[in-house]
């Protein structure tokens, strides 16, 4: 009855879109609309179901009076919202190869940042005030809000309260009536949701109608103090709504599974326990999914890749699989991590530990002398590592002369890693890697210090390896006709390009056509080592297409890969999971359990999951970050750190720290020993009496001067400079 039901609704869908379409078509209601396709007043629920979803999917638009249009028709436009912290907003366009919209800030209307919205184009493109010229728009219309809930903290004026979001790009303060309970008026007792000025607070938004107000909420939940510790990082779990307690069923489901390997789950895998396998992981890694062998012949090489088979004990369907799926990936925070697994499974039975028989799906990849793969074989098998490397230990023993078997593994591996990674970036490969920043932090979760992650030999080495099996699993299954999911990364626009090729000209770097990848490729040589590389690097990523999960394999832009898919870390990543039983299923008469539906669906969901988790990590860094240098404030001492000019504005130097990879402002009025004059030409700051000049590239010594927690940003001041003084304390000093 469901599926005739949707089959109907599709029907339904149809026949309006056929309607609206008409070139004699004339703006109607739902009414109107059910009586021109013959629907009686019975079934006018169906044509108002099928309109509400056309409309949220963008298929049409309603104007004034309720009437439904085709959205190009009427100059309308369906899709995100991203705000700016200043006000105005992007709004990208849902449908492909079209332009985004620029809306002022007076025109975003009661829309926040991450709403779904539809817009109506109010200026084209042409008559644009903008450098870049881009259509402006005017939100009409919030067919979706992104947050229900909204963390952030809690002030107060003289007559009322409010509270700040987090997310600078929420450029709202929400009022909020405090709740006081009767019990809760005696000293040292509050609710949960009787909170004080400066806490961190839950607010739940009330609907919000006009702009000329600001919106209302009410506090559901009191995190604590602001500088409490855990009240950051719990902050961050409730602002992006991660999961933090694993259901009953799954755990119950967990602790049935054994956490040694049985005789029976060996039982027709191929063994391989007596091979000279290593994992090479962090330092801090708990779980290790993948581990790799390499042998040496005459005419090339053979390369094992050894992936944790989690498909053997996460069932599809089970409360195991549901959760896992639901959470899409593991989330990575300073001072913990919410797994995707539970632990029993992540750091038990499926992590590849040393010295224990482990479950694995293998691949074998044959390659000539030049690098070239010449055959690919797949394998479900057994392994018991016989080492655990460190990336710190790996990097050591390829930086001395091999000694003993390990070594002389390890060096052999890197021949291969390096011949590989010469190859991919002949083929076209972009060198988008950056080094990370680790934020070592205390029982208490205060940050103590930070450690610069480096993309060495080490690092490169596995990257190459998993690569070539991603590559050669999406190549196996795509060839087959399996239905799967598949990592992709699309093409970039060609407009998009050509504004950041402006950005890049603007630094006074020489660049040609950015729509050729060889150009590309010659600009990232040429920013590698300079002050600009790291903002250039994030400004090209940020022109690129955002590379996600999808079932039809498009090929990876960045990558420069026809085939490619995850299938190398199944116990943080639920594609890899689903990919990891296609594979194991290739061969099976009956095929797939999963429809290209379910499929799509999943892939668009764990896109989503991802993307999130990724931005609950960035924030959680700068987080700790800030806090850091919050406590440097109150030293007496600050520490000096080294900074790097990376550009000059008229108001200040803008630096970054490269060992904390952290970018700030030194405004120029705490340029104290001389006074400076701006060269926009030449982008310097001069003095006039000393005629010291801060240009781009610039290395300075500095230390903290301001930290805004509610902006995100971070105030400096040159370490190094004596303040001026003037002829009248000169002749007084004499």
């Amino acid at each position: 009855m469901a599926g005739k039901r949707k089959s109907n609704d599709h029907d339904l869908r149809t026949e309006i879109l056929r309607l609206v379409r008409d070139p004699k078509y004339r703006p109607l209601d739902k009414i109107e609309i059910a009586d021109a396709l013959g629907y009686d007043a019975s079934r006018r629920n169906e044509v108002r179901r099928a309109l509400r979803d056309l409309e949220q999917e963008g298929g049409i638009a309603r104007i004034r009076k309720n009437r439904y249009v085709l959205p190009d028709s009427a100059d309308l436009v369906t899709g995100t919202l991203s705000v700016h912290e200043a006000g105005y907003a992007f709004l990208t366009n849902e449908k492909p190869g079209q332009s985004d919209l620029f809306i002022a800030a007076e025109n975003t209307g009661t829309a926040m940042h991450g709403d779904r919205v539809v817009a109506r184009i109010i200026r084209g493109a042409e008559f644009s005030r903008a450098r870049t010229p881009r259509a402006e728009g005017r939100v009409i219309r919030i067919l979706t809000r992104a947050n229900e809930t909204i963390v952030g903290t809690l002030q107060q004026t003289r007559n009322f309260f409010y509270v700040v979001p987090d997310d600078p790009r929420l450029v709202h303060n929400i009022y909020v009536q405090p709740a006081v309970a009767a019990d809760d008026r005696k000293p040292g007792r509050r609710s949960q949701t009787a909170a004080a000025v400066g806490d961190k607070v839950v607010v739940r938004l009330e609907a919000w109608e006009s702009r000329h107000v600001n919106p209302e909420g009410q506090i559901i939940e009191l995190l604590g103090p602001r500088t409490a510790p855990g009240v950051d990082i719990l902050s961050i779990i409730r602002k992006y709504h991660l999961p933090v307690e694993f259901p009953r069923a799954v755990l119950e489901e967990a602790s049935a599974i054994s956490q040694t390997v049985t005789a029976d789950a060996i039982d027709g895998r191929e063994d391989l326990r007596g091979q000279f396998i290593v994992t090479i992981d962090p330092d801090d890694a708990r779980d290790f999914d993948d581990a790799i062998h390499v042998e040496e012949s005459k005419s090339g090489w053979q390369l094992g890749v050894h992936i944790a088979d989690v498909s053997a004990y996460v069932r599809p369907g089970s409360a195991l699989d549901r959760e896992a799926q639901r959470r899409g990936n593991s989330v990575y925070l300073p001072d913990r991590v919410i797994p995707m697994l539970p632990e029993r499974l992540s750091n038990g039975v499926c992590s590849l530990n040393p010295h224990v028989d482990r479950l694995t799906h293998s691949i074998f990849l044959q390659f000539d002398r030049n690098g070239r793969m010449r055959q690919a074989r797949f394998a479900r098998t057994v392994i018991r590592s016989a080492h655990r490397l460190t990336y710190k230990e790996a990097f050591a023993i390829l930086k001395n002369p091999a000694r003993g078997e390990l070594g002389e593994r390890l060096h052999t591996a890197w021949k291969l890693a390096a011949l590989l990674r010469r190859k991919r970036f002949e083929h076209g490969s972009l060198d988008l890697d950056m080094p990370e920043v680790k934020v070592v932090v205390d029982k208490k979760g205060k940050p103590t210090r930070f450690e610069r992650v480096e993309n060495d030999e080490s690092h490169q080495l596995i990257e190459e390896f998993m690569l070539a099996a991603n590559e050669a699993v999406a190549r196996e299954l795509k060839n087959r006709g399996i239905p799967t999911i598949y990592r992709i990364h699309e093409n970039p626009d060609a407009e998009r390009l050509g504004e950041f090729r402006e950005f890049v000209l603007a630094h006074g770097i020489r660049v040609g056509d950015l729509t050729h990848r060889g150009e590309v490729q010659k600009l990232l040589a040429a920013i590698t080592g300079t002050a600009e590389e790291h903002p250039l690097k994030i400004g090209l990523l940020k022109s690129l297409k955002r590379a996600r999960y999808a079932t039809t394999p498009l090929g990876h832009y960045g990558l420069a890969k026809t085939n490619y898919t995850h299938f190398t870390s199944p116990i943080r990543r639920y594609a890899d999971l689903e990919v990891h039983r296609a594979l194991a299923d290739r061969n099976l008469a009956r095929g797939r359990s999963r429809t290209m539906p379910q499929l799509s669906a999943i892939a668009d969901h764990i896109s989503a999951t991802e993307r999130n988790a990724a931005e609950a990590e960035i924030d959680a860094v700068k987080m700790k970050k800030l806090e850091f240098f919050e406590s440097q404030l109150e030293t007496r001492n600050p520490q000096v750190f080294d900074a790097v000019v990376i550009d000059v504005r008229n108001y200040g130097l803008l630096v970054e720290l490269p060992e904390i990879l952290l970018t700030g402002l030194i405004h120029v009025s705490t340029l104290a020993d001389d006074f400076y004059v701006f060269s926009p030409a030449q982008r310097r700051f001069v003095g006039r009496q000393r005629r010291r000049t801060f240009a781009v590239g610039d290395k300075l010594r500095v230390h903290v001067a301001r930290v805004d927690q509610f902006k995100r940003q971070i105030d400096f001041a040159v370490a190094d400079l004596r303040p001026v003084q003037d002829r009248r304390q000169r002749q007084r000093r004499k």
